[in-house]
């Protein structure tokens, strides 16, 4: 019995081994998750497999391959020789690169939350700050990144605090301009909490005006979507404005 163990741990270990070398790594697809407040809106990813990193692997290997083949004739657009040692893998690397970086087109709101709501009678304002985000602008696909400033006031149901950066993630993982993006953020949290009122601060600098263009170094962009009481209540708008920016 012993050997029969060790002979199918070994053969275990060898197909481990064969799958980390091509790149992939067998796992088993979690149960499927539980969306109690949108019915359709979740879209199942368990069926791929994760990358060797540990990441999950959003493209197919068909859409790999072609992704692969239009980095190949960048580089040799640009004047490079994609065969050359540093460049092998590039196309590689930058096919799921880009795929992670824009993995918010394969996630929305309410896998972002999940089931992170909970019936609270709290009505005050509830606020997180400083939430950083990385995007990528979809005029130049150079990235921009900052920090977001997110408040509510909730009507009857609240939100887990780790939801809102997910959120936030979910939108700003996706070709974005700043101003779309504050929006949605907004507009989400309204779609899934309903609440009195919402605010959202985006503070971020754009590598396509630092490194190309005006080349401004210090210039950093400020946007800003008021809904319900934030927008309507000045007293709220300002409280919410005052904690955004620092001054408490």
């Amino acid at each position: 019995m012993a050997k029969s163990n060790r002979r199918n741990g070994a053969r275990s270990d060898g197909a481990a081994r064969t799958a980390v070398k091509r790149g992939r790594v067998a796992s088993p697809s979690p149960d499927a998750i539980k969306h109690p407040i949108a019915p359709n809106a979740p879209v199942d990813l368990s069926s791929r497999q994760p990358l060797r990193t540990g990441t999950v692997q959003l493209l197919s290997d068909v859409e790999e391959a072609e992704f692969e083949e239009t980095v190949r004739k960048q580089l040799q657009l640009m004047g490079e020789d994609p065969d050359r040692e540093g460049l092998i893998r590039t196309p590689t690397r930058v096919a799921r690169s880009l795929a992670w970086l824009t993995r918010g087109y394969r996630e929305n709101a309410w896998t972002a939350v999940g089931e992170g709501v909970f019936t609270e009678k709290h009505d005050h304002m509830v606020m997180v700050r400083d939430i950083e985000l990385y995007s990528l602008c979809e005029h130049h696909l150079l990235p921009f990144f900052g920090k977001a400033h997110i408040a509510y006031i909730p009507s009857g149901r609240i939100v887990g605090l780790s939801k809102l950066p997910r959120l936030v993630e979910v939108f700003a993982r996706r070709l974005q301009v700043q101003e779309r993006l504050t929006g949605q953020i907004a507009q989400a949290i309204c779609e899934v909490l309903q609440p009195r009122g919402v605010g959202v601060v985006i503070e971020a600098v754009h590598l396509c005006m630092m490194m190309r263009g005006v080349e401004k170094q210090n210039s950093k962009t400020i946007t800003s979507a008021l809904l319900g009481s934030f927008r309507d209540d000045a007293k709220t708008r300002d409280e919410f404005l005052r904690l955004a920016h620092g001054r408490e």
